[in-house]
């Protein structure tokens, strides 16, 4: 944790801290942002930002190309169910709302941007309640094809609704997502990663929690080569919720990155990060990277962040770092956790002696590690996919 005043923002990463390192940084809210592609020069990895990313195996990504679609095959199509009544006409850059919450933090979610030239628009009608799902399928139609992507989605003041964008198949990906929720407002979004594991992924998502509003966001990865989502939240108004729910399971080869900031500009308002994750293979790679910013005038606010990473097998490396810059002493409270472990051979060696197979036992500690953070999902049809998810996992390791 760093303490902050309005005049000295300077942090150090806990990690960096750990291993012997000071890496001076602006605070993460100081960070560049533009929609102008030329304003992000391509990563070369020394960044502190891009450090943990593999950007050599990125280079398409980084492209300022259109998406690759070849007359009517397209490298990815989109599909929607349960929105088309509430769809708004596609709005172009610059065509409110859209580029306001959202402005790019990196190359990848500029390049999604400015190629872009239609971004979906669903709006959620105020004092309604929707209660079925309204999904987003993305399907990739191709390794290596470039599909860039943007959408709106704008929750009216005191409606209700659940959002969930599914991603399948195979593509070089940047997608962006601008959310605005408004006061009063109810809204969960869910973002699945089941990509093949030749898909490689970027993604942006933003969002503004208006006065008394709830807001929470779901993101589980399972898929794809490489994916790197950027989650960031900020308020606007007082007695706003955020929760940022996160669940991964890495294999071989796999390489799944998460962040989250959390701005903190407005008083009275709560923010509650929890990720969880699981590796398992050679070069199996994840990371958590969680940003908490408490500003001057955010008092009486409440925040705490939570990763923890169980390790199965050798040759697997997870990389966490939790960030909270704290510029105010008038809050209710504000914290942080961080853990990463391997497989406990106690629990294992406890299920056995009591008669239950090795197989179910390793099922056993698994699905334990993973349901406190499940449960808080809340979505049944959710919760089946990745515990389902989970067990074929696993039963791939056994085999």
């Amino acid at each position: 944790m760093t303490l902050l005043t309005p005049e000295a923002k300077t942090h150090i990463d806990p990690a960096a801290a750990a291993s012997g390192a000071f890496i001076p940084d602006q605070s993460r809210a100081e960070r560049p942002t533009s929609f102008d592609v030329g304003a992000f020069p391509v990563p070369s990895g020394r960044e502190e930002e891009w450090r943990f990313t593999p950007v050599d195996r990125l280079s398409g990504l980084f492209s300022d190309e259109p998406t690759d679609d070849r007359g009517d095959d397209v490298a990815a199509a989109f599909d929607v169910s349960g929105v088309e009544a509430l769809m708004g006409p596609s709005l172009a850059p610059g065509q409110a709302p859209r580029g306001t919450v959202l402005t790019p933090g990196d190359r990848g979610a500029a390049v999604a941007s400015a190629n872009t030239k239609e971004a979906l628009y669903v709006r959620l009608a105020a004092e309604q309640e929707y209660a079925q799902p309204l999904r987003v399928n993305v399907h990739g139609n191709g390794a290596g094809r470039r599909s860039n992507a943007h959408y709106v989605l704008e929750a009216g003041h005191h409606s209700k609704g659940l959002v969930i964008l599914d991603h399948t198949g195979s593509a070089d990906h940047t997608g962006n997502l601008e959310v605005i929720v408004g006061d009063g407002a109810n809204l969960t979004v869910v973002s699945l990663q089941r990509w093949d594991d030749d898909a490689n992924h970027l993604g942006q998502h933003d969002a503004v929690v208006g006065r008394d509003a709830a807001y929470r966001h779901i993101v589980v990865t399972l898929g794809g080569g490489i994916v790197r989502i950027n989650t960031n939240v900020k308020y606007a108004g007082p007695g706003g919720e955020a929760t940022l729910l996160g669940v991964y399971f890495a294999d071989a080869g796999q390489h799944l990155e998460h962040r989250s900031f959390v701005d903190h500009n407005a008083p009275h308002c709560t923010s509650l990060v929890t990720y969880k994750g699981a590796l398992q293979g050679e070069s199996a790679h994840t990371v958590w990277v969680g940003d908490v910013l408490i500003r001057a005038e955010a008092e009486g606010i409440e925040t705490y962040e939570l990763n923890r990473n169980l390790v199965l097998t050798d040759g697997a490396r997870a990389d966490s770092v939790p960030n909270l810059e704290i510029e105010t002493g008038e809050i209710a409270g504000a914290g942080h956790a961080s853990s990463t472990g391997r497989f406990d051979d106690e629990q294992l060696f406890y299920l056995m002696a009591r008669g239950i197979p090795e197989e179910d036992a390793r099922r056993l500690v698994v699905r334990g590690f993973f349901a406190d953070v499940v449960s808080k999902i809340g979505v049944p049809e959710i919760v089946d996919t990745v515990m389902e998810a989970i067990e074929l996992e696993l039963a791939q390791a056994g085999e």
